[in-house]
């Protein structure tokens, strides 16, 4: 009986010991510094942000989206830190990816993109699950997309997505990826060649023309691009190179560098950077609801598809 005692008490210490050493300690001495991509939500600067952070903890949108970026993420942007979450109490990390993950996202779209996808999300997502938000009053809605363009800080400020770093001269592969590229993605020559590259391996599902409507689409569950959208005009090449090289995870897109040499992978972006068109209007009041399906940026007929989204973009 006297064992069974002493082992009793000494699982009880080690208990207490690790939860003491793991979670006491930690919340004691670990004080990280506040990072310049966190909000301080307790001041008046980020003003409307402050109430669209509480809407989004009411309304639940942490159920389906998270607020961080791992080793793994590749598309999402940088890695967060400690310190980008000094002001998050509690914070908004989610647990499940049904949505993207929303790090990053302040100033990846415009504003009134933002209001519109929330308005009616699969006139400019088409297939997106996510459910309309389009009973929050305009005071509501402006607050959220307020928060929503805070997350981040706008840490990537030129490019929606960025190229992972082996893909760019940021890194020893990068820039030996980038030393034997040959291949002038601005020059006509150059497109040409790559259109014949992307019309017999791309365009049945993409589409002759780009616009996500080959043949096999009608069969895909997740819909191909459509590379004529605005959208696509902030990719660099690097981003094509790699998009190209790697696929999309999620969706049937094979990865073409097991397929294609690397000059053939730069004719296509060649011929890819030429297909987008001018950006054009968006919706300007909340109200106007059934201008939402007149969107063009992104373009909204059925033909015209949702990229990869990065997440569970």
């Amino acid at each position: 009986m006297y064992g069974y005692r002493l082992g009793a008490i000494g699982i009880v210490i080690t208990f207490f010991t690790i939860i003491f050493s793991t979670v006491l300690m930690p919340m004691v001495l670990f004080q990280p510094k506040p990072s310049h991509h966190g909000n301080d939500y307790s001041t008046e600067t980020v003003g409307d942000a402050t109430r669209g952070r509480r809407i989004y903890i009411r309304e639940g949108c942490f159920y389906c989206h998270t607020q961080f970026t791992r080793l793994q993420d590749r598309g999402y942007g940088p890695l967060v830190q400690a310190g980008d979450y000094v002001y998050e109490t509690p914070h908004q990390l989610g647990t499940a990816r049904t949505g993207p993950d929303l790090t990053n996202e302040g100033g990846r779209f415009p504003s009134q993109w933002q209001k519109a996808h929330l308005v009616q999300p699969r006139a400019v997502k088409p297939g997106s699950i996510m459910p309309s938000f389009s009973y929050l009053s305009d005071e509501d809605m402006n607050d959220l997309v307020a928060y929503i363009q805070s997350l981040g800080n706008k840490r990537i400020p030129e490019h929606y997505v960025e190229a992972p770093a082996e893909y760019t001269d940021t890194t020893p592969a990068g820039q030996a990826l980038l030393a034997r590229r040959h291949v002038d993605t601005k020059a006509t020559a150059s497109a040409n060649a790559g259109r014949g590259i992307y019309t017999q391996n791309c365009a049945a599902c993409h589409g002759l023309d780009g616009r996500g409507n080959g043949p096999n689409s009608i069969t895909l569950e997740k819909k191909p691009a459509n590379f004529t959208r605005p959208f696509y005009k902030q990719y660099s090449d690097e981003m094509w190179f790699y998009r190209t090289s790697e696929g999309v995870a999620g969706t049937r897109m094979p990865r073409w560098n097991q397929i294609l040499t690397e000059e053939q992978r730069w004719y296509v972006v060649a011929y890819l950077k030429t297909l987008q068109k001018d950006a054009e209007e968006t919706v300007d009041k909340l109200e106007d609801v059934e201008k939402v399906e007149q969107i063009k940026l992104p373009a909204l007929t059925h033909e015209e598809y949702e990229p990869h989204t990065g997440g569970g973009e």
